[in-house]
């Protein structure tokens, strides 16, 4: 092995050790712990196997297919766990939703019966041809997924409408990094480039090393992910104390109008409330099953649709901004994603049945 190959070597094969290292101290040393810590835990885990075998592999080629197999395994689960970790933290989560672990469950006893049945030492052409497509569409679907998820951070950036927070630069690093180590992959097994197979682990150890001092560095990042749930995960509102606090929220919409304040932020408006942040967060979740930008957009899309129909000398635009969003690509968006049609089909389908 000559200096460059033991540099690369070195580098990619560090990446891996503390990623597993740092796995293991999200599943099982953490102090406390919580969904997202666990999701955390978990990716690094899987990504560090999977990162690993493609080292050894790269590296020492005649190493038995029982590792290969439990690669491409384990990368199956790369793609739903992070989509799933993404949209806990930026959903603010706090409890794994039923049907999550319905799906995941389904995936772990697909792949551990195709292991079962179509080992890789007997039908390598199997794995090789048909099941690592199939992992690598997987991950694809599921990052295309995470995309969407986190399109409101997307659209911030575009628009370049306020600063991002630590939380959502957060995200865009995670989904940065899972992107490129995917592209990575997915440019080995179709034979665009020679030598992207080793890339994938570089790539995984520098995203690892910029994550740890992007954490290090920001404490207020620490306190953004894992505080609601460290301090919370173990404490639920009662169902008369929600329903009252939720009355009380929807009596301070409706009569401040705080709604219309394109800049509004859960901490402001739980300070209405005298409640805290983290509090009014475990509300929505917990009672609501929504994010408080879900429920936001939603009272000022129904504000909308109020405005369309008892003012229709207003334009489109108008009652957009009147109802708190700050640009006309926001609301038809958002309008869109939740009515599932356009402010302007609202409208022209209202004006028929009330002059029919």
């Amino acid at each position: 092995m000559n200096i460059e190959n033991g540099l690369m070597f070195f580098f990619s094969g560090s990446g891996t050790l503390n990623g597993l290292i740092l796995a293991a101290y999200f599943l099982f040393f953490k102090k406390i712990k919580n969904f997202i810590s666990f999701l955390l835990g978990l990716l690094l885990l899987i990504l560090s196997i999977r990162i690993g075998k493609s080292v050894f592999i790269y590296y020492y080629p005649y190493l038995p297919d029982i590792y290969r197999q439990i690669g491409l395994s384990v990368c199956f689960f790369i793609g739903p766990t992070f989509y799933y970790l993404i949209r806990a933290i930026n959903e603010n989560i706090t409890e794994i939703p039923a049907y999550w672990k319905r799906n995941f469950g389904f995936q772990l006893i697909a792949i551990l019966l195709t292991g079962i049945i179509f080992p890789y030492q007997k039908y390598p052409e199997i794995w090789n041809n048909h099941v690592v497509y199939f992992v690598y569409l997987q991950w694809l679907l599921y990052t295309v997924a995470t995309g969407f998820s986190i399109k409101n951070i997307v659209l911030k950036i575009r628009n370049q409408q306020e600063e991002l927070n630590v939380t959502e630069q957060f995200l865009i690093l995670l989904f940065l990094g899972n992107t490129i180590i995917l592209l990575n992959y997915l440019l080995s097994i179709l034979d665009v480039f020679h030598g992207f197979c080793i890339s994938g682990p570089l790539a995984f150890t520098f995203f690892l090393y910029i994550s740890l001092v992007f954490v290090i560095n920001r404490e207020k990042m620490a306190n953004a992910v894992f505080a609601v749930q460290d301090k919370y995960a173990h404490k639920k509102i009662g169902d008369e104390q929600a329903t009252a606090l939720v009355k009380r929220l929807e009596q301070l919409l409706q009569v401040q109008e705080l709604y219309k304040d394109p800049n509004l932020k859960l901490n402001d408006l739980s300070k209405k409330i005298n409640i805290s942040g983290h509090q009014l967060s475990q509300l929505l979740n917990d009672n609501l099953g929504k994010s408080f930008s879900t429920y936001i957009n939603e009272y000022r899309i129904n504000e909308a649709c109020k405005m369309i129909i008892e003012q229709p000398n207003l334009t489109l635009e108008a009652i957009g901004y009147e109802v708190g969003f700050n640009s006309k690509s926001t609301f038809y968006t958002t309008f869109k994603k939740l009515k599932q049609t356009t402010p302007m089909i609202y409208k022209a389908n209202t004006e028929k049945s009330i002059s029919s």
